[in-house]
């Protein structure tokens, strides 16, 4: 983030062999122990900041691709808005930090890239697991070249591509999920993703678009 202010071009990605203070979503520490991967990429896209959703969802399509060609055959799935899953294990995750320009479009984003490939650190109260002992650079350089395809794309024809390949990795339709915004979880049925990204879940009756919150591994379905 210190780079991209001083004015670093797209396309800087630096990868750290360990972290003292990785974090992830909400504050929380991600363990990086040597051997996995932890990756900072920085993009300098433009348009407004509802974009920027948009673009971690991007980051997510490619983190998936990379990873099954590293493990071809292993049931990955991604869990909104951009956790790489195994069944009920996470594998991987990406935070994102933006900053913006004078007229409140995007001036950087910088996406922060964990995967548990040689190691699964525990987690209190998470299930967790590993891809296998990849080198970390080979993994990074698929990462950064199936991104960079997806990134194209983006240009050429703009997040529709983006938004259906997410769906094609993300949960069924119809399944049952539990939403934490704030200190009210939402439970209802999954319907997809807005054409803006947002996730649809359907409760009560009615059909609801979220921008923001975090997916819970589980939750008992007879609320619903």
């Amino acid at each position: 983030m210190e780079l991209a202010e001083r004015g670093e071009p797209e396309g800087l990605a630096i990868l750290a062999r360990r972290q003292s203070e990785g974090r992830g979503r909400a504050g929380r520490i991600w363990e990086s122990r040597a051997g996995n991967l932890h990756i900072s990429i920085l993009l300098r896209p433009r348009g407004p900041a509802r974009d920027i959703a948009g673009y971690a969802l991007l980051a997510a399509v490619a983190l998936h691709d990379a990873a099954l060609h590293h493990a071809p055959g292993r049931a990955l799935r991604l869990k909104w808005p951009n956790d790489l899953m195994e069944g009920e294990a996470k594998l991987a995750g990406i935070l994102s930090d933006a900053a913006l320009d004078d007229r409140g479009g995007i001036a950087h984003l910088v996406f922060g890239i964990g995967v548990n490939l040689a190691h699964a650190p525990e987690v209190e109260g998470r299930a967790v697991t590993s891809l296998g002992p990849i080198p970390p650079e080979d993994f990074a350089a698929t990462l950064l070249a199936r991104l960079s395809d997806w990134w194209n794309l983006r240009l050429v024809e703009g997040f529709a591509p983006i938004r259906v390949a997410w769906m094609e990795r993300g949960p069924a339709r119809g399944a049952l999920m539990t939403l934490r915004t704030g200190d009210n979880p939402v439970s209802g049925r999954y319907e997809g993703l807005a054409e803006d990204g947002g996730l649809l879940l359907a409760t009560g009756g009615r059909l609801h678009v979220f921008h923001a919150g975090e997916v819970m591994e589980r939750h008992d379905a007879s609320r619903d």
